[in-house]
């Protein structure tokens, strides 16, 4: 770079030539990924959890470590429901996708810039958005460790510190269900119940739905989520019942290709219809907006391919008036958090979150566990996620681990 001496004073002088020099050191220092590992790790339930499509003994979640030059480590986590019951991707799938294809795209790559990382994965492999979601939240949690700054802050800042939850009555059995929701009504950890029907007819799925609710009252909000176990005429006699009886929401009635049926549900009844399955991203929100399809939206970070992603179909939300709830995959701490933080930054949140998972397992890979009281999650305010590997469990609970 040339100088004009003559024309600077000797301050400036030092000062132009060290700029320079600095700005190149600088440019060439950005940490690079040096490694990515992804850790099958199988957690027991504190009960049996029945779905529609499965019912859970254990949760399988693919833990994501992620380490870059600077000798930082990101934490991420990929989680499916009931193996391949749900969707496309299954634990085993997701931890080879990331072995074989994604890990090897990856190291070497700008640490710090996330945006163009998860370019160059996407053109690698189409789809595998759970395995791209642990991965984005590995990559937030290690620059948000690298900054000193919680990961919402990367996302333009938190509108709130803490999250409603809702709690999943999930035994099968009425009683047991009535019971389960007094206790946690008293200790104020929840004050909303999600059932999950389809398993039974829709006749008894509704008795057993209406006797929670009249036990309950109007002491807790009650939704049910049929993960899409109905057919159009039988989600209209169901929800014609369901609606009698005083339920706040109906969750992915009918399968979700079917959003024709879907849209006459929701033009049909006061209740609120939500899409779950049927919305994985922007596109597939834009979509079930010209339809006029649902009255709410289920946002999941692994199913829209990561935070980002999430807060493009939340945005397209927004702009269409469609209500906003934070949705789960049962993940465990890691994956729940990462949740957390990208629904804390939403401008709005009207249905609350179900990002209960930590509570359904007996165990989970942290040192500490998310808190939950007075109704709500509390996001833990350290740098990145906020989370710290256990390395006692996480060597313990890893499918691999040696005997």
């Amino acid at each position: 770079m040339a100088l004009d001496v003559d024309g600077l004073g000797q301050g400036k002088i030092a000062r132009a030539i060290l700029l320079q020099p600095i700005h190149l050191v600088i440019s060439g220092m950005n940490p690079q990924i040096t490694s990515v590992e992804a850790i099958l790790v199988d957690l027991p339930t504190i009960r049996a959890h029945q779905l529609s499509m499965a019912t859970m003994q254990h949760q399988t979640m693919v833990i994501i470590r992620l380490r870059a030059s600077d000798d930082i480590e990101g934490i991420g986590e990929a989680t499916t429901i009931g193996g391949l019951s749900y969707g496309e991707e299954s634990p085993e799938g997701i931890k080879l996708t990331i072995d074989t294809y994604l890990a090897p795209v990856l190291v070497g790559q700008d640490a710090t810039n996330i945006n163009d990382v998860m370019l160059k994965l996407n053109k690698a492999a189409r789809g595998n958005r759970f395995a791209k979601s642990g991965i984005e939240t590995a990559l937030l949690d290690a620059q948000g460790k690298r900054l000193g700054v919680p990961l919402s802050a990367l996302l333009g800042g938190s509108v709130r510190k803490t999250l409603p939850v809702l709690w999943t009555l999930a035994s099968g059995d009425t009683h047991r269900d009535i019971e389960e929701a007094e206790t946690l009504l008293a200790e104020r950890r929840h004050d909303t119940f999600k059932l999950k029907i389809g398993r039974r007819t829709v006749r008894d799925d509704v008795a057993h739905v209406s006797k929670i609710k009249a036990a309950l009252g109007d002491r807790a909000r009650i939704t049910v989520d049929v993960n899409q176990a109905w057919n159009e005429i039988d989600a209209a006699l169901g929800i014609a019942a369901l609606e009698a009886a005083g339920i706040d929401l109906i969750e992915q009635p009918t399968p979700r290709e079917q959003r024709g049926a879907l849209a006459r549900l929701a033009a049909r009844f006061i209740v609120p219809i939500m899409a779950d399955e049927g919305v994985t991203g922007p596109e597939d929100a834009l979509d079930l907006v010209r339809g006029s399809c649902a009255d709410v939206f289920a946002l999941k970070i692994a199913k829209s391919g990561g935070i980002y992603a999430m807060m493009r179909t939340a945005a397209v939300a927004d702009a269409a008036g469609v209500a906003l709830y934070g949705g789960t995959m049962l993940e465990g701490s890691i994956g729940s958090i990462a949740s957390a933080h990208g629904f804390s930054a939403l401008p709005q949140l009207s249905w609350g979150t179900e990002l209960f998972g930590p509570l359904l397992l007996k165990d989970d890979v942290v040192t500490a566990r998310p808190q939950y009281r007075d109704f709500d999650l509390h996001i833990p305010e350290g740098p990145g996620l906020g989370l710290q590997i256990d390395e006692e469990k996480l060597a313990f609970y890893r499918r691999d681990k040696q005997a």
